[in-house]
């Protein structure tokens, strides 16, 4: 079966490339505060961008990353923000209603969207990738992370220079992590237990993968995951660790002691315990990388796993579910 799906996932470096070479893209105010928005996939990319600017400032900059429909329903608008929304096709509801509530307060709006006829209500519109044929997203996230982290080189200058050092090789990186693939053995370990829910765990950007991974797996593998920040994972979460159900850690040079912590308890109850990590022997791995890149990277070996999966559990990540009822007719109730 070859899937949309699987030929984004392999166009995700040449996209990502183009970007870095030919987008240009605006600096923002850094005495102005900066909030950027999206929904599901998107919102992932905005929280990535949001922990970039927070670790190079030092945290000097105002920055808030929200989901579309809590900036829309709850958050007062002010007239100095500069919102960032992103998106994939520019349709949806919410997105776009940000930009209006955005642009109705007097802020700087800008539009990061995939290439199409849609025309987003925003001071600068920027376009990522052609638009995808699978609905469970990959390349436009990582375009979207692209241009993102060229708004944030633009905007800190000499702070961003470990993000601005890295971002060349990430091309060539992730080609060589799409080339590494994923074992068989993790595939048939994440397909094991349709019943038992799975867990996907990381630390600070980690955190933001775990988030973007466990929804890939839902989407295209029609299995329930969650994602959870590693800490949170301590506490009170091991009531529901049980035996044979699969857990993945995504590996950090920072906190190793918490994250071991983590191991001990799954592997003490029972579960599979897969990491994702630059060593050679990883479950989902990945090339040696810096880690303020790391969402380019980390990402790669867990959209593989959900190709895999699905192939092997008879799911298809092009239509996550929209192929069969009730799923299809129960998706139709609700305007997006």
């Amino acid at each position: 079966m070859n899937l949309y799906y699987d030929q984004h996932i392999l166009q995700q470096p040449d996209a990502v490339e183009e970007i870095l070479i030919n987008r240009s893209v605006p600096a923002l105010d850094a005495n102005r505060p900066i909030v950027l928005v999206g929904i599901g996939t998107s919102w992932h990319a905005a929280q990535t961008a949001a922990s970039w600017i927070r670790q190079l400032s030092g945290r000097a900059i105002d920055v808030t990353a929200f989901t579309a429909n809590d900036y829309v329903l709850f958050e007062p608008p002010r007239a100095d923000d500069q919102v960032i929304v992103i998106s994939h096709r520019g349709t949806k509801r919410y997105p776009n209603a940000a930009l209006r509530k955005a642009n109705d307060a007097g802020g700087v709006t800008i539009a990061v969207t995939g290439k199409g006829d849609t025309s987003p209500e925003a001071d600068c519109v920027i376009r990522t990738c052609e638009q995808e044929k699978s609905a469970t997203h990959t390349v436009s996230y990582t375009s979207a992370l692209a241009v993102l982290a060229k708004i944030v080189i633009e905007t800190l200058g000499a702070a961003a220079k470990p993000l601005s050092d890295a971002l060349p090789q990430v091309p060539e990186l992730m080609r060589a992590t799409i080339a590494l693939g994923v074992p068989s053995a993790t595939t048939a370990v994440m397909s094991a237990e349709p019943s038992t829910p799975g867990l996907i765990a990381g630390l600070g950007l980690g955190f933001t993968t775990a988030s973007e991974a466990a929804l890939k797996l839902k989407e295209g593998t029609y299995r329930w995951f969650e994602a959870m920040d590693v800490e949170f994972a301590l506490h009170g979460t091991p009531a529901i660790f049980r035996s044979g159900m699969a857990a993945c850690i995504i590996n950090s040079p920072v906190g190793e002691e918490r994250i071991n912590g983590l191991y001990q308890i799954l592997n003490h109850i029972g579960a599979k315990v897969l990491w994702c990590d630059s060593r050679p022997d990883a479950d989902l791995p990945t090339v040696p990388h810096q880690p303020i890149v790391s969402p380019f990277i980390e990402i790669i070996p867990f959209q593989q796993l959900v190709a895999q999966m699905a192939k092997r559990v008879g799911s298809n990540p092009d239509l996550t579910h929209l192929e069969t009822e009730p799923w299809k007719s129960a998706f139709d109730m609700v305007k997006l």
